[in-house]
This record gives C-alpha cells, sequence and structure tokens, in this order.
C-alpha cells in the first residue's frame, strides 16, 4: 500500500447474513491489502457473533485472520443492543463504522458513528425519510466524514456500461422500464420477521430502491411520483409484514418504472432470487432497449450433493455478485460487484485520510470538503449528497403502501418535500 492510503480500523455494527455473505469477507480482503487493520463485529447477541467467527467457509477463506467480538461470544446477556456505543466511544477519529442493521436503526446508529467522528458505510437504503438524510448529510459535512450508501448494484458491470452509453446518447431518453426483485421465501424464517413488519418496511423499500437508485443513476433523472401497493402476510412468529409489493414510478420527464417486489422466490428454485432490469428509450426517429435478466447468468451446475437453504442440487449460479475464487495468496477472495461495492467505498475513506495526512501544515477541513465534493459530483459511491432522492422515493413509498396504493407525489421546488395526492 501507498502513502496515498491511510489503514483504517473497522466497526461493523450488525452480526447478520449481509454481514457474513459480503461484509466480513471483503473487509477481510482489504486488511490483506493494507486498507484495513483492526476488525471488530458488534452484535445485538453473542450467538450470532459466535455463529459469525466459527463459520467455517469464511474461515476457510480467510486462515489466520478474526476479528475481535463485542460482547464477548462467552457472555451470558442475551441481548445487547446498545453494545456498538461502547466500542465507538473508544475509536480514534476518522476510522471506518459498517452499519450492517434493519432499516428503522440506520439512522440514530449512522448519527451515533458520526458523532464519534466515524466514516459510515451503511447498507441500503440509508433511511426512509428525506430530513434525517438531510441531518446525516450536514452531520457528516461538518465533521468531514464521508457517508457511503451501500448500493451495490451501482457496481455491476451491466449498471456502469448502461450508465455510459446513456450519457453518451446511444440509448436515447428513458420512457418505459419494468424491473423486479423477488427474495427467497426461506427470509421469513429468519430475523427479518421481526422487524420486517408492515408499520416499518416493505419489499419495495428494502429491495426495490435498488432499481430505483440504479435507473436515476443510469439516467439521472429525478423521480416525481411513487404509488405502492402491498399484499401482507402473517410471519411464523405471529407478526404482520408486506409479503409483496408492487411499486410504480414516474420521472420528471414523464416516463414510468414499475417495479415488482417479494419475499417468496422458491427455496427449491435453482436461482438464489429472481431479478431483472428492463428499460425503453426513444430517440430521434428511433428507439432503443436495454435488458438486464440477472437471473439467468448463464452458469448452472449439477452438483452431487443438496447445498444450502432449500437443500437444491441444480443451480443457477450467479458469478457476478459474490463468489469466492483461488488466488495468488492463501486461502480465497471474494469477487463481485458486491465485494467492488463495499471495497470502493473504504477504500474512498482510505484514500481521503492518506491525503489529509500528506497534506502540509493547516486547512484540514477544507481539504475534506474538497475531497467529500470529489465523490459526490464523481456519482460513483451513492452519499447522501448525490443520491438523497431516493429518500424522498422511499418516504413517498410508505406513505403510499399504508394508504392503500395512493399517488404520492415528489416535489423539490421551494424545497424538497412528498405530497400526497388528496391532501397534505
Amino acid at each position: 500500500m501507498t502513502n496515498e492510503y491511510k489503514t483504517l480500523d473497522v466497526t461493523i455494527i450488525g452480526a447478520g447474513m449481509i454481514v457474513r455473505d459480503l461484509i466480513l469477507p471483503t473487509v477481510f480482503h482489504l486488511r490483506r491489502n493494507g486498507i484495513v487493520g483492526g476488525v471488530t463485529v458488534c452484535g445485538t447477541r453473542p450467538a450470532s457473533l459466535a455463529a459469525l467467527k466459527n463459520d467455517e467457509e469464511i474461515k476457510e477463506a480467510f486462515p489466520g485472520q478474526d476479528f475481535t467480538a463485542y460482547p464477548s461470544p462467552e457472555a451470558t446477556v442475551t441481548a445487547r443492543p446498545d453494545a456498538y456505543r461502547e466500542v465507538l466511544s473508544q475509536r480514534d477519529p476518522f476510522q471506518a463504522a459498517i452499519i450492517a442493521l434493519p432499516d428503522e436503526l440506520h439512522f440514530p446508529v449512522t448519527m451515533d458513528a458520526l458523532q464519534a467522528r466515524q466514516h459510515v458505510l451503511c447498507v441500503k437504503p440509508l433511511t426512509h425519510s428525506h430530513a434525517q438524510a438531510e441531518e446525516i448529510e450536514r452531520a457528516a459535512r461538518g465533521r468531514g466524514l464521508l457517508v457511503g450508501i451501500e448500493y451495490h448494484k451501482r457496481f455491476d458491470r451491466r449498471s456502469l456500461i448502461a450508465r455510459r452509453r446513456y450519457q453518451k446518447g446511444e440509448l436515447g431518453e428513458f420512457v418505459m422500464g419494468e424491473a423486479k426483485m423477488i427474495e427467497p421465501y426461506y427470509y421469513r424464517f429468519s430475523n427479518f420477521q421481526n422487524w420486517f413488519t408492515s408499520d416499518a418496511t416493505d419489499p419495495f423499500v428494502y429491495v426495490g430502491c435498488h432499481y430505483v437508485d440504479l435507473v436515476t443513476f443510469i439516467t439521472g433523472l429525478k423521480p416525481v411520483e411513487v404509488s405502492v401497493a402491498g399484499v401482507e402476510g402473517v410471519f411464523p412468529n405471529g407478526k404482520k409484514g408486506y409479503m409483496w409489493a408492487s411499486g410504480r414510478v414516474r420521472f420528471e420527464n414523464g416516463a414510468l418504472l414499475t417495479v415488482s417486489d417479494g419475499l417468496g422466490y422458491p427455496d427449491k428454485g435453482a436461482g438464489g432470487n429472481e431479478q431483472c432490469l428492463s428499460m425503453f428509450f426513444e430517440g430521434e426517429g428511433a428507439s432503443g432497449a436495454l435488458k438486464h435478466n440477472d437471473q439467468f447468468r448463464g452458469v448452472e451446475y449439477g452438483v452431487l450433493f443438496p447445498q444450502g437453504p432449500g437443500n437444491k442440487q441444480f443451480q443457477y449460479v450467479n458469478p457476478d455478485f459474490f463468489q469466492y475464487v483461488p488466488w495468488e495468496g492463501p486461502g480465497y477472495k471474494p469477487i463481485g460487484y458486491g465485494p467492488d461495492s463495499v471495497s470502493a467505498i473504504l477504500t474512498a475513506m482510505s484514500r481521503m485520510e492518506g491525503r489529509v495526512a500528506a497534506a502540509d501544515g493547516g486547512g484540514e477541513q477544507g481539504l475534506r470538503e474538497r475531497l467529500l465534493q470529489e465523490i459526490d459530483q464523481n456519482g460513483l459511491i451513492a452519499t447522501p449528497a448525490n443520491s438523497w432522492m431516493n429518500e424522498l422515493v422511499h418516504e413517498a413509498a410508505r406513505a403510499s403502501i399504508l394508504s392503500g396504493g395512493d399517488t404520492v407525489f415528489i416535489e423539490y421546488e421551494p424545497r424538497p418535500r412528498i405530497r400526497k395526492k388528496y391532501g397534505h
């Protein structure tokens, strides 16, 4: 690692599925490259931390690596929801905190991390409220800290190709699109049933947000209308949640995007989920089209023994999001647009601290503001400053689904806000 970068200690807040499947492996690999130093994982339940420490696949991929668990996996407490605050209070400033918690916890925990003067990587969506996103932006900017939102589909090569071609005018102007993200049925039996309740979130906000963000990322168009209808069900623990959601988003040029989401891809199905994006465009005397069929990526395996949730022997393998592969070092390395996304955000933090450390004399805050502005303007990493439209969509979507699917408008002048079709 060159002097352009500075090694950062990383605090991961959360010990669930996304930490195991994406975040911790990427952080461990970045440690190999000198971007990351110490790693602490804070969970609410010692049992979850013990399971993460003893995960055989992670141990095989990263021989000799480990993390500090807080609280200790041997602790007798059943839950420590505030344990992360003790860790943050002991952190040096300008390290990195990763927020991998249920949606409703993103805002308070992100604010705690910023108060502790930590850069923040937060899983999507940042919040369900535009006002909260603005508050996060102000708090981060005033402290010279980067908040990166982990919209990993931006780093899919399909998305990057589409963004370039759209910006070059090769496709025309976006007019109509369809997207789908149906997550596995077994999610209903996971910790989802404790937080994925109707009053807190829904499939459109949770995973449909990927595609709304992606269309804005590709086209630069702002959303102006949102309507979402949901189908409720009951989790095994008796709590109600939206198991399915159908949304429609209108953009400032009149274009329409429909998004179907749910927790219902068959566990015995060959794929990990079902997802796709189709977009149609118009130009002068011609039309354009884009189709990303992300369900079938051209890789099919028939394995000798049943594997994973659903005990599947025939599998559609996704080589693009996350896979462990051999590399020139010990164990395995993670590849895919998931690791690329996490790596880009943490590397941007490391580079910022390296440039600040190498700067001569004073003016640190001014330098930090310039570096943050560069990241915002580049637009590849989602930040509160360059993706704030998403929070307006989430806020509108929640208002819509809770009203049975009414259209909710997004207004940008004289100030960004949502407005229901009837009343205020």
